[in-house]
């Protein structure tokens, strides 16, 4: 989790989102191939599992822009202490807090509010046939979306259960 420092005066506040040279000094690698931004007109609207597989893999920064998600991602790197982990954190406007996101992590989010948009700083290129994602509603993960399911297009709600995929799609860090 990131939280950006405020600079505050009577005007209202400056914040640096990302830098280079700090992140790189608390180890973490900059996101900075492209930036995308995710626009969703209603409440309870999912996406994900997402990631990509090497040598495609990405690392992501989302900060939510307008409106309020619920952002989850997923440890699936086999080798990891947290494999099949996940972690859900509130990211919202108001907060102003940014999530790093490592390569090996599936991300999504379910918004919270209508009128929701989420900014992305992303490391690598989009390559299609590199991308994979594993089911929001998985057993083998047991997220705790806050909101019923109301808005999920086909593909995210039809990626295959892990179990399926064991050894096939899921990134390892020597890929």
């Amino acid at each position: 989790m990131i939280e950006p420092e405020r600079f505050a005066d009577e005007r209202g506040f400056f914040t640096r989102l990302w830098s280079p040279g700090e992140f790189a000094s608390h180890g973490l690698e900059v996101p900075s191939a492209h930036s995308s931004l995710s626009y969703n007109h209603r409440r309870g609207t999912l996406r994900g599992m997402h990631f990509q597989v090497a040598p495609y893999a990405e690392i992501k920064l989302v900060r939510c822009t307008r409106g309020i998600i619920y952002d989850v991602i997923i440890d699936l790197r086999t080798d990891s202490h947290t494999y099949g982990q996940w972690i859900g954190v509130e990211l919202s406007a108001a907060n102003q807090r940014q999530l790093y996101i490592p390569q090996g992590f599936a991300h999504g989010f379910q918004t919270l509010a209508d009128e929701s948009e989420i900014l992305y700083q992303i490391s690598a290129e989009y390559h299609p046939a590199s991308a994979r994602g594993v089911r929001y509603s998985d057993p083998a993960f047991g997220i705790n979306w806050p909101l019923d399911v109301t808005v999920i297009n086909d593909r995210d709600r039809d990626y295959p259960l892990m179990e399926a995929q064991a050894g096939k799609s899921i990134p390892r860090d020597s890929d």
